[in-house]
This record gives C-alpha cells, structure tokens and sequence, in this order.
C-alpha cells in the first residue's frame, strides 16, 4: 500500500477537505453552544462519510484483487472504525471532566476540541507510521501490545478517574509554574498581552490537557487496531475517520454522560479482548468478522445497561 502514493495523496487531501468543511460549516465557523441535534446531525454526517470511504475501498480493493479481497478490508476497515470509535468514547470522559474542572463554558469548548482533533490527527499519523514500521521489523512486538492493551483493560476497571485528581496532575503543575497565566478567560483567545507581557489564558491549560489526553488514548488505541491489521493504510484511514466526528461525538454525549456509567466496563472487555487476540495469534488467528461481531457486542450490551440501569437527570 506505500507504493500506492496516489491513494495516500487522495486520502489527505480527502482530511484537509473534509476539515474545511467542519471548521467553515458546523455552526457556522463561529463560538456557540451546540446544540445536542446538532452534533446528532454531524454524526451521522461523519458515518455516512467513513461508510461511503470504506464503499470506496470495496470498489477498488476488487478491481485490483477481487470480491474476497475487498471483502477483507473492509471489514478490516469496519472493524477498526467502530474498535477506535467504541475507545475514542472514554476520551469523551475525559474531555468533559477537563472542561469541568476548568469550569469552560460550552460555547469555548468547540474551539479547544477543534484545535484537540488537530492535533489528534497529526499525532495518530505519525504512531501509525512509528507502529507499522516497528511491527515490520520486530514481529513480537505484537506479543507486547497485546499484553499492553490486557493491562490498560484491568487498569480501567480497577483505576477510578476523578476531577480531584486534576488537582494533582503533574503537566497541570508544570504549566502553572513555568507559565504567566491569567486569572480569567479571554473569550476564545489562548494568549492575551497585557501591559506589554504576553499572558496564556486558562483556555491553554485546557487544550494541552486535552492534547495530553489523547496521547495516552492513543497509547491504547494504536495498538488494538494492529490487532485488527497490519495493513498501515486501513489502520490509519479507519482512525482518523473515527476521530474525525469525536468532537461533534462530544458534544452529542455531554448531556447524557451520566447515563453510560457502566460503558468503561464494557471497553475495558473490549481492550482484553483485543489482547488476547494478539497474545493468542501465533496459535489461533480470530477471524476478523468474528472480532467485529465481539466488539459490536460487547459495546452494544454495555451501552444498553447503562441506559436502563441509570436515570435521567432532573
């Protein structure tokens, strides 16, 4: 697929289009609150997009190998989509403790996330890129991975996340001390001059938090989806389709996080799952249909749960 540079080509200038149309379209390129059947409609705008994609790859995938090809990767395609859409949800979580704590109105959180899914692309891209590469030239190195995502499943059973535990973030504490900060927000401005000393503004904090965040999801997130396949151009088209609708995700979960309190269970099965698929490979490969279908419906199970077993706020 590297030799293929056409396809990679395609595919960017599909992104740089693609952000074009979020940043200059959803909301009207502007700060405002969204509104829950906005990011609804913008969801579902971004799934049609990655489904229509991956309809591209069939097309393609048969012209140049046949049906039973096409069908491989796009379910490779499918399968990492709805694994790194299902992680990507409990980086919601985080997001919305962050915007919390920090205590940031809903109309600046668009900006943040924004500038968060832009930075999320370039990073996923470059641990792609870093992955493939290691998992060329060091094939146990999947062994490693698969124990990996086996512990990070554990520890999100056993680790309870908290606001308080804001208080004591060491990158948190670095920023304060090594930064002239602001009392106050600015708007949406991440830096203010103020009698000729320039001031970054809590909004920063936020966003280096956030950036921060999805280094270690991706720490987790990279690795499952090589459990799905080695394939670096399907591993890194199905991740950054999924993240690409994570902000308009955002904004359509903030109002009923609450009600998926039983979901990081359910992703934490997930996690094991896949690293068990990878520890067990050199002995039983799991087709990649049936993973799909265990990861279907270990989130589906999860979520339906946590509807029924929470309620609503008054």
């Amino acid at each position: 697929m590297l030799e293929q540079w056409w396809l990679w080509a395609a595919f960017f200038a599909l992104v740089l289009g693609i952000l074009w149309i979020d940043i200059r379209f959803v909301g009207g390129g502007h700060s405002h609150k969204v509104s829950v059947k906005e990011a609804g409609i913008w969801t579902l705008i971004w799934v049609a997009v990655a489904m229509a994609f991956n309809a591209g790859l069939w097309f393609y995938f048969n012209h140049i190998g046949g049906a039973e090809l096409a069908h491989q990767k796009t379910v490779e395609f499918l399968t990492g989509y709805l694994l790194e859409k299902a992680l990507a949800v409990d980086n919601v979580f985080v997001w919305l403790m962050i915007f919390s704590f920090f205590a940031i109105p809903a109309e600046l959180q668009r900006r943040v996330l924004l500038y968060g899914v832009l930075g999320a692309i370039i990073l996923r891209s470059i641990m792609v890129f870093g992955g493939a590469y290691l998992i060329n030239q060091f094939h146990w190195i999947l062994y490693v991975f698969g124990a990996f995502l086996v512990f990070s499943g554990l520890k999100m059973v056993l680790v309870k996340e908290s606001e308080e535990g804001l208080q004591d973030n060491a990158l948190l504490a670095f920023m304060r001390r090594h930064m002239k900060l602001t009392d106050n927000l600015e708007g949406e401005r991440f830096f203010v001059v103020k009698q000729g000393v320039r001031y970054a503004t809590p909004l920063l904090l936020v966003l280096l938090l956030v950036e921060f965040s999805d280094v270690i999801f991706a720490v987790d997130s990279i690795p499952a989806i090589f459990a799905v396949t080695t394939d670096p151009f399907i591993v890194l088209t199905s991740n950054i389709f999924a993240i690409m609708g994570l902000r308009a995700m955002y904004f359509l979960l903030a109002g009923v996080a609450e009600r998926f309190a039983l979901l990081k269970y359910g992703l934490a099965a997930i996690l094991v799952f896949i690293g068990t698929k990878m520890l067990i490979i050199e002995w039983y490969k799991i087709p990649t249909g049936i993973a799909l279908a265990v990861v279907a419906a270990i989130l589906a199970i999860s979520m339906a749960a946590s509807w029924f077993t929470s309620k609503p706020k008054q």
